[in-house]
This record gives structure tokens, C-alpha cells and sequence, in this order.
């Protein structure tokens, strides 16, 4: 009986873990604020492992061409030992004479050396094999960890998740209270509020919401009378529509107002000096006006309007966001406000844009298209100032400038990258020495010291562990406009005092050698002395590195596959651009015939292997000329 008396009891308890099922928990914020970048580190130092996965994938793949040229010159030397055994047993036999013993262990020995070597050759062959297992595995994992990282990302990003809805009351109530200060009947209506946006951003943009419902009200909705003489109804409607595109989330502030006075815009844009009176404007430039700090159309001060304090704020705060906001007015109709904003401001994606030694990050949703242009029309454009683009002008500026980090160094390539960015209505082109690669960064929060400055919109990590800034390019050219076409033109003495001066250009060094060895220790040693190098395995791959960019000297040895250092030589004197190019020759074959030959093809410089590190490091350096690094001074 005792046990008829338990399985009741068991039985009435066994639904008790079921009703746990939908529980709550209730977390701090500051907690998940923590796990979610303690999350980023992880994805970060993640990023870093496989930056070093990849740059084994590289060495590796070099083992295996040393390897491969290492089996093709042993079976040389075999064919060659069998060859002198071969004609010195012919020769003996014509003589009829015996070997001599010395002569006979020597060739025994050369056979046993090369037979060792093959072992040794097989024995780096079969590491090299394991090696590329291991690789192969290590790559496997770090992807299955990918996959699980941004799982567990995903997860506590979606902790961070609310439902637009929980703010609405507070917007419901801005509403009633503009509308009972203006005496004006106004309705407010939320459409797609059930969708979820990141916690940060809608504490952040709770201020700018509000701002254009206000705006909405005093300069939007008119008056009951107004409204019965335009044959509407004489309580007015604003709506927000809330809608998920990718990882954007679009909020819209739309009202069946009268719609923007363009003409009283135009008026105050002429009063307020914003625009010129003998150049006709758009309605999009005009409507770009009402952001302009300080500007109403406001015909009396109130608690509402006439201070000019609001939009302008609005789009510091998208900009600063990364996100964009978009003006649609109709006359009599309404006004639309969109507001394209992240969903996070956790995570992002990134593209990673380079302008000499630095590094900037542009939210790629800005990023409209990235152009190769020729560079007559680059320097055209610098002229001009803008740049044509699908039918339209567009102001034009070198990245570094707008960052005020320097001016435009040389480049000899014939094509260079300019990235179309678009942010809300506007669109700049922006010159750049390269486009990196597009990349999914953890945004790191800057601070309130840095949150208000122009165009940061936050801060990463690189894989390499340098710090990435992430920019607005257009919300930089709106502040900066002036500021970086004056650092662009250094040739005037005011500019050059009022411009931040730009950072040395470091000269660049190419070593080209089939030897991984020898690659590896001379850039090593250019690189301790601040040069920057860039290497080749041979003749083929320095042209195409010499087609991105021209060194200030080039260092190469003479036997190599595919094509050698005297053929290399030839092809650059033969081009007009290169045709001047220094060059270094460092290789065992010092024989007269071949100093000669490298004479005649235009070589400066002959070295010996092994060559006198501060020999060469002089010849560099004189090259360098006025480009000498400081670390050399």
C-alpha cells in the first residue's frame, strides 16, 4: 500500500517541470551588456587565430614549392653522379685498368649521400603531409567554432532584444501633450511595433523619436480650421511603421500635415545664409535644410517650434549611429521621415578601407558601390572637386584628408579605388589607396568623451589586434568639407600652417628570390629598419606586384623558375614606367660574365651571397633618398 500511496504523489508532482517551461528570468542589463562583449572578445580572439591559421596555410604552401624544387634538384644530382660513374667506368675499361680504391669509395660515398638526402627529402615530405592534416583539422574546428560562436552571439543579442511596443506609451504620450499645447486634435498610431530592436538603440533614439513627433505636430498637423478648409478631417494622423530589411531596421515617421513650406525654407535658407540666392535649388536640397543646426520655420517662439533645436539633433544622433534618415514631403499631403537604423549596435558589418599606414572602418550598409577610376580622372577630379557618377556630381575627397591625417601621397598605379558612399539623401566619393575586404566587427562603445565627435560612429578590434576606427565619410564632409580640400592643396603656406602635417610615406622594398630562407630573412632585416617590403618567389610574381605598386628599389636574385632575375630585369627596362627602377642584384653566381651581363641590362648594384647586411642596407638607403624613415636618422 505504501507504494500505491507514493506513485500518486510522484505523479502529481512529474507536471511540475512541464510549467517551468515558459519561466522568466529576470536579468540585470548590465550583466547581459557584459556577456554580450565578453562574446565579442571570444569572436574577436577567434578572428585572430584564424589570421594566424591563414598565414600558416601560407608558409606551408611555400614548404611545399621548397620541397618540390628540393626533389627536383636531388634527382639532378643523382643523374649527374650516375652519369660520372658511368663515363669513368667506360674510361677504365678502355684503359684496362682497375679502379682505384680511394676513387671507387669516393663515388660510393657521393651514392650513399645522395641516397641519404632522398630519406631526408622524404622524411620533410611526410611532416609537411602532417602538417597539412593538422591544418586541415585546425581549419575544421575553427570553422565548427565560427558556427557556435555566432550562435551563442545570436542568442545574447537576442536577450538584448525588446519589442518596439514597450516605449510606446511614452510616444503616445509626447503626442498629447504637443497636441494639447498646440491646440491641435492629433492621433498616433504604431504599425509592425512587435518588432524587436536592439535595447541600446531605442534608449538612444528615444530623444530623436520624440523630437520628430513633436516636429510633427507643431510644423506638420495644421490647425482644425486649416484642416476643414483643405477638406480633411479636422484631427490629424501620424503613423510610425516599423520594418526589419536584413540588419536594418527602418522606422517611419509619417503625417498627414501640409507637408514641408518649401517656399518659407527657401526664405529662411536666405536669411540664415545657408544658401545662394542666384542658385537654383532642388526640393531634396531644400528639404536637407531642416537639418541645418539652429533652422525653424517657426513664425513665433514656443514650447514646441521657433528655437530651432531638433532635427538637427536627429541626425547627429543616426550619424552617429551609422545609420542614414530619408526626407519625403508632399504638398498637402504629409511629410515621411524614414530612419534606416541598425538592428544592433553590437555587431556589425564593416569594410575596411586603407589611406596609407591607416586603417578606417565604414559600416558596409553605407558603402553604395567601389569603382576602379583611371588615375587622370582622379587627378581631374581632385581639381574639380567632384567626380561624375551615374549622371551626377558628387563632391570628392581623399579619406585621409576628411580624417584631417594627412595629405594624398604618390601613387604609380594606372587605376585607384573610389568608394561611393551613401548615407540618407547625400552621397560623397571618397579616394582611397585600397579596399581591404568587407568584415563582421564587434563594436566596441567609444565613450561619451568620443560620441560626439563628427562622423565616429565606434570603435573595433582587428584581427591583428590594432584598433580600427568606424567612420561616416558623408557626416565627415559635411564638417570637414573645407578643411580637407585645404590639406589636399599643399602647396600654399596658409594651407600648410592651418593643415595637420602628413605622415612620411614609407618607401617600399621588394625582395625577389625563389629561396623562402632568403625572403624571409632580408625582409626581416628591412623591416627592423622601418622600411616597408613586399616579396616575390620569382620572376612572374614581381611583375604583378610591381603592377600594384612601384618599390623605391628592387632587390633579386638570378636562378629562379618560371622566369629568372636577368629576365626579370629586361621586363622592367622595357617598361616606361619602371624603366628607372633600381635594382639590387644578390645571388651566388659573382662570376665576371654574369656581373657583366647584369651591366648591360641595367643593374646598379652586384652583391655576393652572403651579402654584407650593412652594405645593403646602405644601398637602400640611398635609393630611399629623402624617404628615409626617422629610425634611420
Amino acid at each position: 500500500m505504501t507504494g500505491d500511496a507514493v506513485a500518486p504523489a510522484a505523479a502529481a508532482d512529474s507536471p511540475a517541470p512541464a510549467s517551468t517551461a515558459g519561466a522568466v528570468v529576470r536579468v540585470r542589463a548590465a550583466l547581459l551588456d557584459r556577456l554580450v562583449n565578453q562574446a565579442g572578445e571570444v569572436s574577436i580572439a577567434r578572428a585572430r587565430i584564424d589570421s594566424d591559421v591563414r598565414q600558416l596555410q601560407g608558409w606551408l604552401s611555400e614548404l611545399t614549392d621548397s620541397l618540390d624544387r628540393m626533389r627536383r634538384q636531388l634527382r639532378d644530382i643523382e643523374l649527374h653522379a650516375e652519369t660520372q660513374i658511368s663515363s669513368r667506368i667506360e674510361a677504365t675499361k678502355a684503359a684496362a685498368l682497375s679502379f682505384d680504391p680511394l676513387e671507387m669509395d669516393r663515388f660510393t660515398r657521393f651514392q650513399e649521400l645522395t641516397r641519404f638526402m632522398a630519406e631526408s627529402v622524404n622524411d620533410v615530405a611526410t611532416l609537411q603531409r602532417s602538417l597539412q592534416r593538422t591544418l586541415q583539422s585546425a581549419e575544421d574546428q575553427l570553422a565548427a567554432q565560427a558556427r557556435l560562436t555566432r550562435e551563442l552571439q545570436d542568442d545574447l543579442l537576442r536577450t538584448r532584444m525588446v519589442e518596439f511596443e514597450s516605449m510606446s506609451d511614452r510616444l503616445y504620450r509626447t503626442v498629447r501633450q504637443a497636441a494639447k499645447d498646440s491646440g491641435k486634435q492629433v492621433r498616433l498610431d504604431i504599425e509592425g511595433g512587435a518588432i524587436e530592436v536592439d535595447r541600446g538603440v531605442l534608449e538612444r533614439m528615444t530623444g530623436p523619436f520624440e523630437h520628430l513627433l513633436r516636429n510633427a505636430v507643431a510644423h506638420g498637423i495644421e490647425a482644425p480650421a486649416q484642416r476643414r478648409l483643405a477638406g480633411k478631417g479636422e484631427g490629424g494622423r501620424i503613423t510610425i511603421a516599423v520594418a526589419q530589411a536584413g540588419n536594418e531596421v527602418a522606422v517611419e515617421f509619417a503625417d498627414d500635415g501640409a507637408g514641408l513650406d518649401l517656399q518659407r525654407i527657401r526664405q529662411r535658407g536666405f536669411e540664415r545664409g545657408l544658401i545662394d540666392p542666384d542658385r537654383p535649388f532642388s526640393e531634396a536640397e531644400l528639404a536637407q535644410l531642416i537639418f541645418s543646426p539652429g533652422f525653424s520655420t517657426a513664425h513665433s517662439v514656443t514650447e514646441l517650434a521657433g528655437r530651432g533645436v531638433g532635427l538637427d539633433v536627429v541626425r547627429a544622433e543616426v550619424n552617429a549611429m551609422g545609420g542614414r534618415i530619408e526626407t519625403v514631403s508632399t504638398p498637402g499631403q504629409g511629410t515621411r521621415f524614414k530612419l534606416l537604423l541598425p538592428l544592433t549596435t553590437a555587431v556589425t558589418q564593416v569594410v575596411m578601407l586603407r589611406c596609407g599606414e591607416q586603417q578606417v572602418a565604414v559600416p558596409s550598409t553605407l558603402i553604395e558601390v567601389v569603382r576602379r577610376v583611371p588615375a587622370a580622372e582622379v587627378e581631374r577630379a581632385y581639381a574639380e572637386g567632384s567626380i561624375d557618377h551615374a549622371g551626377e556630381t558628387l563632391p570628392f575627397f581623399w579619406l585621409a584628408a576628411l580624417l584631417q591625417a594627412g595629405t594624398q601621397g604618390a601613387s604609380g598605379e594606372r587605376s585607384q579605388a573610389v568608394v561611393i558612399v551613401r548615407s540618407a539623401a547625400r552621397r560623397v566619393a571618397v579616394h582611397v589607396d585600397e579596399v581591404v575586404g568587407n568584415q563582421e566587427v564587434v563594436v566596441k562603445n567609444v565613450g561619451p568623451q568620443l560620441s560626439r565627435l563628427p562622423g565616429l560612429t565606434g570603435v573595433t578590434l582587428l584581427p591583428s589586434g590594432e584598433v580600427a576606427l568606424i567612420y561616416n565619410p558623408v557626416a565627415l564632409a559635411s564638417v570637414y568639407a573645407e578643411a580637407a580640400r585645404a590639406l589636399r592643396q599643399t602647396g600654399g603656406a596658409a594651407a600648410q600652417a592651418q593643415a595637420v602635417p602628413a605622415a612620411p610615406v614609407v618607401p617600399l622594398v621588394m625582395v625577389v628570390d625563389d629561396s623562402l630562407t632568403v625572403r624571409r630573412v632580408t625582409q626581416r632585416l628591412l623591416l627592423r629598419e622601418g622600411w616597408r617590403v613586399v616579396t616575390a618567389k620569382d620572376g612572374l610574381d614581381a611583375l604583378e606586384r610591381l603592377a600594384e605598386e612601384r618599390p623605391v628599389v628592387l632587390l633579386s636574385d638570378i636562378e629562379m623558375p618560371r622566369m629568372d632575375g636577368f629576365d626579370l630585369v629586361r621586363n622592367v627596362r622595357a617598361d616606361p614606367r619602371l624603366a628607372d627602377l633600381p635594382v639590387i642584384m644578390i645571388t651566388s653566381r659573382i662570376a665576371q660574365k654574369h656581373r657583366d651581363y647584369a651591366a648591360e641590362l641595367g643593374v646598379q648594384h652586384f652583391l655576393g651571397k652572403p651579402y654584407s647586411e650593412d652594405e645593403l642596407l646602405s644601398l637602400v638607403a640611398r635609393y630611399a633618398g629623402a624617404a628615409v624613415p626617422d629610425i634611420l636618422a
